[in-house]
């Protein structure tokens, strides 16, 4: 990784001038025109430019990231260095980018050939090309060389080099249209090899025990089905029992079930008891003693609603999960965003051409928010909690969106954003029904729920934090009053929770408040919490 090539540019203009024309890297258009950043927060260095509108990065591994002016973006080189040899050997190096090495070594030398040829009709290359490449110490690459150096570099670009708008966070299509291998494949693959290694007798004991690896193993063998992995599932099934109830418990109960073997009644049996969630997840199982028949038909039909053998119609959120179990946090991330892009370029559609969102899409934001703070991108769940919310019909589900957004923009740093959306929700309470007459009635006893709880709360959090802002005094204030007055509409257990979560993080002028639920005996919110961190309530 070296920026050599880079330092001479910049020491000696004649080399600068040879860069910037005929070859189109100049140092004086490294403003790219509008704010953009990498997904994953690493360090982006614009550096040059070219003359149509495209912008060179360094990213802080030294790899060489450029921007066009259309919303594309690929990784060209390792270094600047390298970079130069391909925008230096290849001038025509856009037309080029669907070039591979598998293409062969003659289609390459045509190709360039033939692009070289159409250059030197408006101006001259190759006298320009060798004092260049001696005057950087550039090496001199046949155009097959380049092709694959080029290749090799444009498939880095995700996930670690995803670039993205800085403002509304959408993401730069490739620059390229290689093929990808799907996100499946690449999650999938340490599980295939632990399989192998499960199948050949070996690793028991460090796959089971290891909650990441015996999940890929679990999701590895349900793509991979043989009649000899019956020991083997029946290990891996004792372990995930430990993590409560989780997909791949179900996944490895269906498994074990296939089997339709009468001694794995009990284990199954026993595996459902180990609690709650369990019990509750696997409903429906034959207990001890039934027809090996009925646990196959059991199996056969959740296989048939919830997994089956092909990875490809598993859904996003499988693979996103298990990559970030595995660390592949990026991976995951880069597939959120491009998912969350997806859905956002469809909604614009369907707003400009008058038709709701397709419910398919829809039902997708809500777990895009939650992954997406799984791996504390709060910026693009916040974007996903944006489209959510004016979906949300029933008073209730509007005001849980609200709620979730207002945090959200709260944790952003969006404070003057975050008070207006808790504007939005009072207006809810006051009017559930928005005016329309319709009789909703869901939020009939706010008072008496969590939800309550966390209203305030919220209004407490978004008032303390943006107490230092002068620019919000008024706003504050506001939110500080409707705050007390909230609270003071709680039942009287819910607002004695509240309170005690409260006390020494604000002031609650209880001489302020009216007497209200006095009788929290007869009060059906009574003894409902506000726990002292409360998960936030579902926006959906």
């Amino acid at each position: 990784m070296s920026d050599h090539a880079l330092r001479l540019l910049r020491e000696q203009p004649h080399l600068a001038e040879l860069a910037a024309f005929p070859f189109n890297f100049d140092l004086a258009r490294a403003d790219h025109g509008e704010a953009v950043r990498l997904a994953s927060g690493g360090p982006l260095e614009a550096v040059a430019g070219d003359d149509t509108g495209g912008t060179y990065f360094v990213c802080g591994d030294g790899s060489v990231l450029y921007a066009d002016s259309e919303g594309s973006a690929g990784i060209i080189g390792n270094s600047v260095d390298e970079a130069l040899e391909v925008l230096v050997g290849l001038p025509g190096w856009h037309d080029h980018l669907g070039l591979a090495p598998a293409d062969g070594e003659e289609k390459i030398r045509a190709a360039v050939a033939e692009t070289e040829e159409e250059i030197r009709e408006y101006h001259e290359i190759d006298d320009e090309r060798t004092e260049l490449r001696a005057g950087l110490g550039l090496p001199e690459r046949s155009s097959v060389e380049l092709v694959g150096l080029l290749h090799a570099a444009l498939l880095r670009t995700e996930p670690d080099f995803l670039l993205l708008n800085a403002e509304e966070g959408g993401a730069h299509a490739l620059l390229d249209r290689h093929p990808r291998p799907p996100l499946w494949e690449t999650v999938l693959a340490r599980g295939r090899t632990d399989l192998t290694l499960l199948r050949e007798g070996s690793a028991w004991d460090e796959v089971a025990g290891d909650r990441a690896r015996r999940a890929l193993a679990l999701r590895a063998a349900q793509f991979d089905r043989r009649e000899g992995d019956l020991p083997l599932l029946r290990h891996l099934l004792r372990h995930e029992a430990e993590a409560s109830m989780t997909d791949e418990l179900r996944l490895a109960a269906v498994l074990v079930g296939l089997h339709g073997q009468a001694e794995d009644l009990p284990l199954l049996y026993e595996v459902r008891e180990t609690d709650f969630d369990t019990w509750c997840g696997l409903g429906g199982m034959p207990e001890p003693g039934a027809d090996p028949a009925e646990l196959r038909r059991w199996a056969r039909d959740l296989d048939d609603s919830l997994f089956g053998t092909d990875p490809a119609d598993e859904p996003l959120f499988t693979w996103t999960g298990l990559a970030h179990e595995q660390g592949l946090v990026e991976l995951a991330r880069a597939a959120l965003i491009r998912r969350l892009d997806d859905i956002d370029f469809r909604a614009y559609c369907d707003a400009r051409d008058g038709k709701a969102m397709e419910g398919r899409h829809a039902c997708q934001l809500s777990p895009l928010v939650h992954e997406f703070e799984q791996m504390g991108d709060t910026f693009q769940a916040l974007r996903a909690q944006r489209l959510h919310v004016p979906l949300q019909t029933r008073a209730w589900d509007r005001v849980s969106a609200l709620l979730r957004l207002a945090r959200l923009e709260r944790e952003e740093g969006r404070l003057g954003a975050a008070i207006g959306t808790l504007s939005s929700l009072r207006d809810t309470l006051a009017e559930p029904d928005g005016g329309n007459g319709d009789g909703d009635s869901s939020l009939g006893h706010w008072q008496r729920t969590n939800l309550g709880a966390y209203i305030v709360e919220e209004h407490y959090a978004v008032a303390r934090t943006a107490a230092t802002d002068t620019a919000l005094a008024d706003e504050v204030r506001a939110v500080t009053v409707a705050a007390g007055e909230l609270l003071a509409r709680l039942s009287g257990t819910a607002r004695a929770n509240v309170e005690r979560h409260l006390a020494g993080t604000t002031d609650i002028r209880t001489d302020t408040r009216t007497d209200i639920d006095a009788d929290t005996d007869a009060d059906p919110g009574a003894g409902v919490s506000a726990e002292p961190t409360p998960p936030q309530p579902s926006a959906g």
